[in-house]
């Protein structure tokens, strides 16, 4: 895999996923080094001409107008010190790594007057494994800078490092790893911290794993089609040009491909339910959502988003908000009711299939009837995990009080915002995978069924790992390990059902 060369742009959620989870390594690009240089000049130069420059020669918060006395640089360690104030569970390290390269990122715009040597020390941390023990609760959303005091940390040799699936103290790390501890020079603390690189980094890492679910989502519904006998005219496109609903069009496509066939079976009714028949709305929404949270990370991704701001073709230092993430946590509050809504129809498919036995399936999907259970217990524990995304899809961005003497009196909650989240995809995934197994189990319930080569294969993929349900049995173990294949990679769905599509 190609380095990951920083530029000051184009940087995608793709890119911090690969560094994140696959070891990317990540370059500087040829013009970057410059660029810092240049805006540290006219950082310093605005400095010694007495300017006020927020966190350089001035306190930080309520103490905005304390005047830093003495030495600048002994200053933005005492900075550090003092907001190291974060608590709870720790990030996982793919999260630690999306927060790094998602700040190495943004500060490769050239806003900060951060010192050159500091930017290398930060790839230079990150390309060789070695990651601060990043404590989870801490920030508002006002800029992630409670949470990032452990990278700043990190770089000076203090505080706590994983390195090599070990945790130790960081300056132990650093020189296990060949590195050295950095000196900060004015506003470099401030300028490592004050950015909203935990929500961004774990923004396109959520926006990542919402679209290899999306396609999940799309290949359990196409098998819930063909298992269930849905009418398949839902799906023609003169009905989504219609309405062309955002993202309609799309879902409606790709349901439309792999249920793709020489001759289309006769439909067994006129009109399935509405999770079915409205599958292309639905999806369709999700779609634009997953687009807008995109849209949002990599804005924040190749933005120089630092307060303050150095704007360096101009000779400027400015007081900004830039470091406020509004319009990122206002996307991923959609994403979350976005998922909630593809979740909640996914269950009802699910109990469709497994209720009392329509379109001429079995009830309960049992083939043996009787006093067997079938499918139907794992009803409460989908509808229980559902019940568990929807609370989480309750709005938190607006859940914020004044602080800081009431300097700090909005907020956006967008790393809260974005875990949840992040919590309410892995929850959907354990509901693809019952709908899954369910569409399967019908497929194999209704005799003289042919299904479409690409709904053929995903059928497979879940045979490859659940067999039929012939006499009653723990399907939750089952469950289990479908979704499992599904999380970590291992299902072969989407690739062989990409592959029949070349």
């Amino acid at each position: 895999m190609s380095a990951l060369v920083l530029a000051g742009a184009g940087v995608s959620v793709g890119d911090v996923a690969t560094v994140a989870r696959q070891a990317r390594k990540v370059e500087i690009g040829p013009e970057i080094i410059g660029r810092l240089e240049k805006a540290r000049k006219v950082l310093d130069q605005a400095a010694a001409s007495g300017q006020q420059i927020y966190g350089l020669n001035t306190g930080l918060g309520a103490n905005l107008g304390t005047t830093v006395e003495g030495d600048a640089s002994a200053f933005q360690r005492q900075l550090l010190e003092g907001r190291s104030g974060a608590v709870g569970e720790t990030l996982p390290v793919e999260a630690v790594r999306a927060t790094m390269v998602a700040r190495a990122s943004m500060l490769s715009a050239g806003g900060s007057g951060l010192s050159p040597a500091v930017f290398v020390a930060l790839v230079d941390a990150l390309n060789a494994g070695v990651h601060p023990v990043m404590p989870s609760l801490g920030s508002i959303g006002a800029g992630d800078l409670v949470l990032m005091t452990a990278l700043a940390r990190l770089l000076i040799g203090e505080g706590e490092a994983d390195y090599q699936g070990r945790r130790m103290p960081a300056a132990k790390a650093l020189m296990m790893a060949r590195l050295a501890p950095i000196s900060l020079a004015p506003k470099d603390g401030l300028s490592l911290i004050n950015a909203s690189a935990v929500s961004a980094g774990g923004g396109a890492l959520v926006v990542t794993d919402a679209l290899s679910a999306l396609a999940q989502q799309q290949h359990a519904g196409a098998l819930t089609m063909e298992g269930f006998g849905a009418n398949r005219t839902i799906l023609d496109p003169r009905l989504q040009m219609a309405r062309p609903a955002a993202g309609q069009q799309e879902a409606a496509k790709a349901l439309h491909d792999l249920l793709a066939r020489d001759e289309m079976p006769a439909p067994t009714t006129i009109q399935d339910p509405l999770s079915i028949r409205c599958m292309p709305s639905i999806h369709g929404a999700l779609i634009e959502a997953i687009a807008q949270a995109k849209r949002a990370v990599e804005i924040e991704l190749n933005a120089a988003a630092d307060n303050p701001l150095v704007i360096g073709d101009d000779e400027l230092v400015m007081s900004t908000g830039n470091f406020h993430t509004a319009s990122l946590s206002l996307a991923f509050e959609t994403l979350s009711l976005a998922v909630a809504q593809c979740a909640a129809a996914s269950v009802a498919r699910f109990i469709q299939l497994t209720g009392s036995g329509r379109n001429g399936l079995t009830r309960y999907l049992s083939p043996i009837g009787g006093a067997s259970a079938g499918f139907v217990p794992l009803q409460k524990t989908a509808t229980s995990i559902l019940a568990a995304i929807r609370h989480k899809a309750n709005p938190v961005m607006l859940d914020f009080l004044p602080v800081s003497e009431g300097v700090e009196d909005h907020a956006t909650q967008s790393p809260l915002a974005v875990s949840k989240c992040a919590g309410m995809i892995a929850l959907w995934r354990r509901l693809i995978a019952f709908e899954l197994m369910a569409a399967a189990q019908a497929v194999d319930l209704r005799e003289g069924l042919t299904l479409a080569p690409r709904t053929g294969v995903i059928y497979a993929a879940v045979r490859a790992h659940v067999s039929m349900l012939k006499d009653d049995r723990p399907l939750g173990a089952d469950a289990e390990v479908l979704h499992a294949m599904l999380a970590d990679g291992a299902w072969q769905g989407a690739a062989t059902v990409g592959k029949e599509a070349e």
